[in-house]
C-alpha cells in the first residue's frame, strides 16, 4: 500500500475545507404522522425528504448526521409545490420536513407555528419512524417557510432557542402578528422578498418583520423583479391570487429560484454546517450580484483568528488509523463542535457539544478511507478508518 505523508493529508484536509462541499446524493422520501401530546394529541402529518442511498420511498438513509430543515407551506398551498426546495437542499446533505397541517381556507396560524416548532424538537429527539432514526438528525436546525408559512415561522421562532437559524420567503403577516413575534426572535434570520410581490408586499409585510427583529445577525434580500409565488413551483391557488394584483413578476420562475438558491445554500452551509468559506461567499455574493438588492445589520463571518490566550490551542485524534471508534481530545480549549467530512467532501456527521475535553466518535457506519474532522469550526484533523 502506498504511504501518504502527513503533508499530503494536511493538503487533502485543507482542500476539503476550502471547497463548497457540493455533492449529489439521492433523495429519499417518507410520510410520518407525529403526535403532540401537549396539544390534545394533535396529529401532524409530515412529508420528509432526506439523503438516501437509493432514491424512492422509505429507502435507507445515508450514513451520518444531517441538519434538519422544517418548512411551512403557504396559504392553501400543497407541500408538493415546494419540490424546488427539497431538490435543492437534500442533495446538499439536509433533511427537509414539510408538515401538511393548516391547509384549509381557514388556517389557524398559531397552531401552524407550534407545529413547526414541535417538529424540530421531536425529530431531533426521536427521528421519524424507521426511515429516519434519531441519530441521523443533526443538532443544527432551521425553521423555514413561504408566505403564510413564512409568517408562521416567526411565531415558531419567537423565544425559541432550540433552533439555529430561520429563513423565510415572501413571509406574510399572520394572526397573531408575525411582526410582533419578530421582536422575540434572536436567532440569525434571512428574509427573502420579491421586489414585485403584490400578494404580500415587502413594505407591508417582510420589511416590518425585519425592522422588528432583535437578532444580532439579520439580512433581507429583495429579488429584483421577483414575485410572491415564484419562490415555489407552480400552484393553482397561489398563481390565481397573484394574477389578481399588480405588479406582476418581471423575471422567470427559474431566474427567481436560481437567485434565491445560491444565497440560501450559502447561509445554511455557514450556520448549519459551520463552513467559513460559505460566509465569505455569501457576503461577496450580496455585494456582487445584479439580481438582488439587500439590507443587513452586520456581515456574517467566521472568527478566523485566535485570541492571544488560545494561540497554542490544539486537539489530538487517536487511534489513527481507527477501527471501531476514534477519540478527539482537547489539549487546551474545550471542544464545542465536531464535523466530519469524507474524502469526497461530503458532510457525514456534525454535532454541537457542551464544552467537553474529550469526544468519542462511533465509526461502525463508516466505510474505509480518509476523513477530515473539523473541530470548533476552525481546526482540521485527518484520520483514517480501516
Amino acid at each position: 500500500m502506498k504511504m501518504i505523508t502527513t503533508k499530503q493529508l494536511l493538503i487533502f484536509c485543507l482542500s476539503l475545507l476550502s471547497s463548497m462541499f457540493t455533492y449529489a446524493q439521492q433523495v429519499g422520501h417518507t410520510t410520518y404522522t407525529f403526535t403532540d401530546a401537549s396539544r390534545n394529541n394533535r396529529q401532524i402529518t409530515t412529508e420528509i425528504y432526506y439523503p438516501a442511498t437509493i432514491a424512492g420511498n422509505d429507502t435507507p438513509i445515508m450514513p451520518g448526521s444531517f441538519p434538519l430543515l422544517v418548512f411551512g407551506h403557504g396559504f392553501v398551498m400543497v407541500y408538493s409545490a415546494y419540490d424546488n426546495i427539497w431538490n435543492a437542499l437534500v442533495p446538499e446533505g439536509y433533511i427537509v420536513a414539510l408538515p401538511t397541517t393548516e391547509g384549509s381556507f381557514a388556517p389557524v396560524h398559531n397552531d401552524f407555528g407550534l407545529d413547526l416548532k414541535f417538529l424540530v424538537t421531536q425529530m431531533q429527539s426521536t427521528g421519524a419512524g424507521t426511515s429516519i432514526p434519531a441519530a441521523s438528525v443533526g443538532l443544527t436546525s432551521a425553521i423555514m417557510g413561504h408566505s403564510m408559512g413564512g409568517g408562521s415561522s416567526f411565531l415558531s421562532a419567537a423565544g425559541n432557542t432550540n433552533i439555529t437559524t430561520m429563513v423565510t420567503f415572501a413571509a406574510a403577516n399572520t394572526n397573531p402578528s408575525s411582526v410582533t413575534a419578530a421582536a422575540q426572535v434572536s436567532v440569525p434570520t434571512l428574509i427573502f422578498s420579491g421586489a414585485n410581490d403584490c400578494v404580500a408586499p415587502p413594505a407591508q409585510h417582510q420589511d416590518l418583520m425585519y425592522d422588528a427583529l432583535t437578532a444580532a445577525y439579520k439580512t433581507q434580500i429583495y429579488v429584483t423583479g421577483g414575485g410572491h409565488c415564484y419562490f415555489a413551483n407552480n400552484n393553482l391557488n397561489c398563481t390565481f391570487g397573484e394574477s389578481t394584483c399588480t405588479p406582476s413578476p418581471s423575471i422567470t420562475r427559474a431566474a427567481q429560484q436560481d437567485a434565491t438558491n445560491d444565497l440560501m445554500k450559502l447561509w445554511l452551509s455557514y450556520y448549519l454546517k459551520g463552513d467559513c468559506t460559505s460566509s465569505v461567499a455569501f457576503q461577496d455574493s450580496l455585494a456582487a450580484s445584479n439580481r438582488i438588492t439587500f439590507r443587513q445589520n452586520q456581515s456574517i463571518a467566521c472568527i478566523t483568528a485566535l485570541s492571544e490566550n488560545h494561540s497554542h490551542s490544539d486537539f489530538n485524534i487517536f487511534p489513527n488509523p481507527a477501527n471501531d471508534n476514534v477519540h478527539i481530545t482537547a489539549t487546551d480549549e474545550p471542544i464545542h463542535s465536531v464535523s466530519i467530512y469524507d474524502a469526497k467532501g461530503r458532510l457525514v456527521y456534525t454535532a454541537n457539544i457542551h464544552d467537553v475535553t474529550s469526544f468519542i466518535l462511533d465509526l461502525s457506519n463508516y466505510h474505509e478511507g480518509f476523513y477530515c474532522a473539523v473541530i470548533n469550526n476552525r481546526v482540521s484533523k485527518t484520520f483514517m478508518v480501516n
